[in-house]
């Protein structure tokens, strides 16, 4: 951190006691959340602004943030979706001529309450050895007692539906009319990069918030449905699940992401769980188990589908696998053009390792 930058305390307190000592950043106030950490090494922006990550408070485990500014066209949505940033070293000055902006004056255009100068090695192996839990970041209540009070009265993550909060309000769509591919696309947190992988491989998309039924969906007469990543517990979003199942019985090509892929699990009856500290990075190794490739993935998810009942359903083929911890990465359902993945193949940030899936889906509709 640059030695001009005014440096005020802040305080984070885990749910569980544990209390780590910073300086502020961004807005000087008080923010709650689960408290998460992310490996990915550059595009901060991208995860600041990814839907799926809202109600959280982001621990980045690279060293320096801020040091390439920001720019508009990282944006993956409309806001700052983090609840607050834990960072080691926050940099107002920065590198990238067309940044539009530094992250401080970012930060306080967005309201977002963050704290650096926080040792995040061993923040990041406390939640690894713990698991995820709530937190609260403070640059203007240092009385612990007071903020463990506070604390308690947050929910956990555990059973909120947050898809809701961050949908689009109405439908709007993108790319060109006249294009081969019409893909209605329920918005339950999307990333706006995975759109432009639609758009650019000639689909002509429509958005629709959340909560769409599959009668309106189909009243765009598409070629495909896609269901989108976003945030919070997907075993309390009947509406999702029960759209799913009405896209499963018409037949039509589907392919869902990261919530997406929990949604269309539950709508063939195998459940989904909270993870210990959840996948968040652009390093994690998947195998596809249709080709033996391992591919490099980016993640961002805190709930996974329960892999001893995807293995035992006969209605799915489990297609790929984390290389990691054996967990389900995704699946196919047997006699219907429709598949998911956990993960992110936009890779926005990341690498582009699974952009091959955006393909496949452009390869069932055109069957």
């Amino acid at each position: 951190m640059e030695s001009n930058f005014n440096q005020q305390p802040a305080i984070l307190l885990l749910e569980d006691g544990t209390v780590f000592h910073g300086y502020a950043c961004g807005k000087i106030g008080t923010s709650f959340g689960e408290v998460c950490f992310s490996t990915n090494l550059t595009g901060y922006q991208e995860l600041f602004t990814d839907p799926s990550y809202f109600g959280q408070l982001l621990v980045t485990t690279n060293v320096h943030v801020g040091n390439y500014g920001v720019i508009d066209e990282d944006e993956q949505s409309d806001k700052i979706q983090i609840a607050g940033l834990i960072c080691k070293d926050f940099s107002v000055n920065y590198s990238r001529k067309k940044s539009d902006t530094n992250i401080q004056e970012y930060f306080e255009r967005n309201n977002l309450v963050g704290i650096y100068g926080v040792d995040t090695r061993m923040l990041v192996r406390h939640i690894r050895k713990s698991g995820a839990m709530n937190a609260v970041i403070s640059s203007e209540i240092f009385d612990i007692n007071i903020l463990k009070t506070k604390l308690a009265e947050v929910p956990s993550m555990d059973g909120l539906e947050l898809s809701s909060k961050v949908t689009t309000s109405s439908s709007y769509t993108l790319g060109d009319e006249s294009a081969k591919y019409k893909v209605s696309v329920l918005d339950l947190g999307v990333k706006r990069d995975i759109l432009n992988n639609l758009v650019s491989r000639g689909c002509f998309v429509k958005v629709f918030p959340a909560k769409t039924s599959f009668e309106d969906l189909k009243a765009f007469q598409p070629n495909g449905y896609f269901f989108s990543n976003g945030p919070g517990d997907p075993g309390n979003m009947d509406y999702a699940v029960e759209t799913a199942q009405a896209i499963l019985k018409e037949g039509a090509p589907f392919f869902g992401i990261c919530l997406g892929n929990q949604i269309l699990a539950r709508a063939l009856g195998i459940d989904t769980y909270k993870m210990h500290h959840g996948h968040r990075g652009g390093n994690h190794p998947v195998k596809n188990l249709l080709t033996g490739k391992c591919e490099i993935s980016t993640q961002n998810h805190g709930f996974a589908v329960d892999m001893n009942q995807l293995k035992a359903s006969p209605l799915v083929e489990l297609t790929h696998v984390n290389l990691n911890d054996d967990t389900a990465e995704g699946f196919r359902v047997v006699g219907k053009k429709a598949f998911s993945v956990q993960y992110h193949p936009e890779a926005s940030p990341g690498p582009h390792d699974s952009r091959y899936l955006f393909d496949q889906f452009i390869d069932l509709m055109k069957q």
